[in-house]
């Protein structure tokens, strides 16, 4: 008889199948069940459960150097993943930070940014804007940064006060009759302005947003010109651009940086995730040099670190995905095999009544859930969709990942697919296959409206 867990699990109320063994794009559990891995995770596993030169390289690393403190030693797998990371990244981000995680580099960036303006003489700025319905990590700083009122509600009163959202660029949604896509960004990218000057542009260090918006929206890419418009606004008022690549980034979207499909290069960019591919965990913050020389010729200390930045280990794996992804015919592969999955999902579900969008880039693509198609109004948050479609596709042998509060944090629904970059033609059959029989299985035959 196995004995009790102590483990402080996600949600003690579910139990859970033990993970034993990966391979592909797979996963099983102790009772033998395999499960197709289409979210990786969470974005994570992107060459999927068993990359043997990345597991290789960093089992090579541990037997010569595990760990060494940043205060005391660099090391070459950190500097030699650096040095790739910046040669591989948009013109300008010259200077990589290493942390552990997605939330740990959104941490790095506002510090950066407001230490940034200690140091050139602008003190007042302070505030930081971002967008609503956006997921930047669950440490407080990039809690607080979060638009997502499910996740910020219960800690408001712990998060910053210097920081203010405007609307998320979601056109399917919030488009109004006869807006054109491109009127549409223009009008919410404009909202960033009224918002510096609302707050004061002497007070505001930096604008934080996702190019593709993952977790809380289900990969819901900008319009075309968005974000050049952001980065006009930004440089004219002196605000730092600050990119969320932790989900979107690291090949996700089919670009090694998913800003690169946006023509646009930020003054600051996060990536994580896909970065170590689940095999370690490693994230990065990455800098133009006039920051970075801010520092060095102002101070001389960025006042931040953690234990394991740097670390040896998860830099040496962290190598071995970049080589891997950065690779232009597994880009090629992403974008294909993505296009594929949204072509298989709307021969399957574009006509299903309670399906309203299926969108994405790459090998990143939401389905948003409705009950009505015409007026998009979402089904009723009291169905629980989102953790009844994941119990169901896993006993389906699937794992996917569904998320309510889409459009408020509250209401609505999607299902966010991520799967590992090296998923076959036929396993993408499979997909469609399971979530389809998924779906059938809990979506209401008479819809609820919210």
């Amino acid at each position: 008889m196995p004995s009790p867990s102590h483990v402080f699990p996600r949600n003690p109320r579910i139990e859970l199948p033990t993970a034993v063994s990966g391979h592909g794009c797979w996963l099983v559990d102790a009772n033998g069940t395999h499960y197709l891995d289409a979210s990786g995770g969470a974005a994570v596993s992107c060459l999927g459960h068993s990359p043997k030169a990345v597991i290789d390289a960093t089992c090579q690393q541990l037997q010569q150097l595990a760990y060494a403190h940043t205060s005391f030693f660099t090391s070459d797998p950190a500097e030699r993943l650096a040095a790739q990371l910046v040669e591989q990244s948009p013109d300008g981000l010259d200077w990589v930070y290493f942390v552990s995680g997605g939330s740990e580099a959104i941490e790095a960036a506002i510090k950066l940014a407001r230490q940034y303006f200690l140091e050139i003489g602008q003190p007042d700025r302070a505030h930081l804007i971002a967008r609503r319905q956006s997921y930047h990590g669950n440490t407080l700083g990039a809690l607080a940064a979060g638009g997502n009122q499910w996740r910020r509600r219960q800690f408001e009163p712990l998060l910053s006060p210097h920081i203010s959202h405007i609307s998320p660029c979601h056109y399917w949604r919030w488009g109004e009759p006869g807006e054109s896509p491109e009127a549409y960004g223009r009008r919410v990218a404009d909202e960033l302005e009224a918002e510096i000057l609302r707050v004061g542009p002497e007070r505001v260090a930096a604008f934080l947003a996702e190019p593709v918006v993952g977790a809380t929206m289900g990969a819901v890419p900008a319009v075309a010109g968005y974000f050049r418009r952001i980065r006009e606004i930004c440089d004219t008022y002196g605000v730092l651009l600050i990119l969320d690549e932790v989900m979107c980034g690291m090949g996700r979207t089919g670009s090694l940086f998913a800003c690169t499909d946006e023509a646009i290069v930020p003054d600051i960019v996060c990536i994580a995730k896909g970065l170590g591919a689940g095999i370690q965990p490693i994230g990065a913050m990455l800098c133009q040099d006039a920051i970075y020389r801010a520092i060095v010729e102002g101070s001389g200390f960025f006042q931040h670190g953690h234990t394991y930045i740097g670390h040896p280990t998860a830099c040496a794996a962290g190598l071995a995905v970049l080589q891997e992804i950065a690779n232009p015919e597994r880009l090629k592969q992403v974008r294909d095999r993505g296009n594929q999955l949204q072509q298989t999902l709307s021969a399957r579900l574009a006509q299903h009544p309670l399906v309203g969008d299926i969108r994405g880039r790459g090998l990143f693509v939401g389905l948003e859930l409705v009950s009505d198609r015409l007026t998009k109004s979402p089904l009723s948050p009291d169905l629980k969709i989102a953790s009844r479609l994941k119990a169901a596709a896993m006993a389906h042998g699937l794992m996917c990942y569904p998320m309510s509060g889409t459009i408020d944090g509250h209401a609505g629904d999607h299902v966010l697919l991520a799967p590992p970059f090296i998923i076959s033609e036929d396993e993408i059959e499979l997909l469609a296959d399971r979530l389809v029989l998924a779906m059938n299985q809990v979506l209401p035959t008479h819809a609820a409206c919210a």
